[in-house]
């Protein structure tokens, strides 16, 4: 027989007992027209929609709570109230569900999304200086918190035991959800009139469209568990996890397995924590409350809000271009971000020619740029750094050190006030 034959023949034979493509079993299915990266993309955008509603209707809250700092406020009210529950899905993850988190969280976040413009039709009604109101709307954005712990870290665990084009299409997906909501806010402070009756029209609109958003991928999650890809990594895992002598699911063992998990991902996480603590001590509350234009006047935020969605989403579809090997460079890129403080502060008190529109316009697109690049890089490594049974843990991991950022950044956004 000739040695094309020979080849061609093999290559029709089952793989042999105990060899590496044996214990892999058949290629991995394909993601047909792309539903796959399409669900996770919208999944990624469902999960920080609500609080991109919140902060986007912030002309609206202003105008009711005259006085409030309503940016800085709702920052630490929903950081806060996201990172205390993922550190217990952290601690009691091997006895949790994905899906019953996932579900729930989603859940919550429809009803946290419906608080606000039920409260306006039956309660507030447009009226300024009800400050009960803004106590509950604040109590529902620590009810948003709660919910992104839930789903946030459930569905980058989920991703991050794919291939890197659905953590990828996640990340993407956060940031198309700034871009969705910064392009309504322009579209109704240009079709609505910037009165009293304008601004609650352009609010309830941001609350609904977020409402809507959520059904759908509460649709989108229950269907991707069903995806071939999906279930293929699925099963990759269950085999990798009976592999493991003793599973290191319970008691002590998985104590020490969550540690060397922590270990091997914890300079990603550091990189996440110096990237988020960067951002949202300047964004949104420096941009849209310290600095002016009497050019553009109240146009100014919500353009240099638009910028930094856009170019946050730039930055996050660039992998998908070119990912590097490892994650020093991005974790390197994120010690340098901290100069953006520094640059930021010399928007405010610096010479004159800093604090006029281009240099903070420009810095302010180079900070959605280099936010968007260097996270998706760091979540999309992290996960691939470990085993394929403990990639959700991971993920999980790193959304923990990605909300201590966004918290520390929450905190350091008053010190611009002081």
């Amino acid at each position: 027989m000739a040695g094309g034959d020979v080849e061609a023949t093999a290559a029709l034979l089952p793989p042999p007992a105990g060899s590496e493509a044996a214990e892999r079993g058949p290629p991995p299915p394909e993601d047909r027209l792309g539903v796959g990266y399409l669900i996770f993309f919208t999944l990624g955008a469902g999960f920080l929609l609500p609080w991109n509603a919140y902060i986007t209707a912030v002309d609206y809250f202003s105008y009711l709570y005259p006085g409030a700092p309503v940016d800085r406020v709702f920052s630490v009210s929903y950081m806060l109230s996201c990172l205390l529950p993922l550190l217990l899905i952290v601690l009691v993850f091997p006895k949790s569900s994905a899906r019953a988190r996932i579900n729930t969280g989603l859940a919550l976040f429809t009803l946290a999304l419906l608080v606000v413009p039920v409260m306006d039709a039956v309660y507030v009604k447009g009226t300024p200086r009800l400050y009960g109101a803004f106590d509950v709307t604040v109590a529902a954005t620590a009810a948003c918190g709660v919910a992104d712990a839930l789903v946030q870290g459930g569905v980058i665990g989920f991703a991050g035991e794919l291939p890197e084009r659905y953590m990828q299409a996640v990340i993407a997906g956060t940031a198309a959800s700034g871009v969705l909501v910064s392009a309504m806010r322009v579209l109704t402070k240009a079709s609505y009139p910037q009165d009293a009756a304008g601004l609650r029209a352009s609010a309830i609109l941001y609350f609904i469209v977020g409402i809507v958003v959520m059904i759908i991928c509460i649709v989108c999650y229950n269907v991707a568990d069903r995806l071939p890809v999906v279930v293929y990594y699925k099963n990759l895992k269950r085999r990798a996890q009976k592999a493991e002598v003793g599973g290191g699911m319970t008691g002590s063992a998985w104590r020490s397995t969550l540690w060397s998990i922590v270990g091997t991902v914890k300079w990603y996480g550091v990189g996440v924590v110096l990237i988020y603590g960067v951002t949202l001590s300047i964004f949104p509350g420096f941009i849209t409350e310290d600095v002016h234009s009497e050019a553009l006047q109240d146009w100014y935020p919500i353009i240099l809000i638009s910028a930094y969605n856009v170019f946050d989403l730039v930055g996050k579809c660039l992998p998908a271009l070119y990912l590097p090997e490892n994650g020093k460079v991005a974790v390197a890129g994120s010690f340098v971000r901290l100069l953006f403080i520094p640059l930021f502060y010399g928007c405010l008190h610096g010479p004159s020619f800093f604090r006029t529109e281009v240099p903070v316009t420009i810095l302010t697109c180079l900070l959605g740029l280099t936010n968007g690049y260097l996270t998706s890089v760091l979540m999309i490594l992290a996960p691939k750094a470990v085993p394929i049974h403990h990639s959700e843990t991971a993920g999980i991991v790193i959304v923990l050190f990605l909300v201590t950022g966004l918290a520390i950044g929450s905190f350091v956004a008053w010190l611009w006030v002081i």
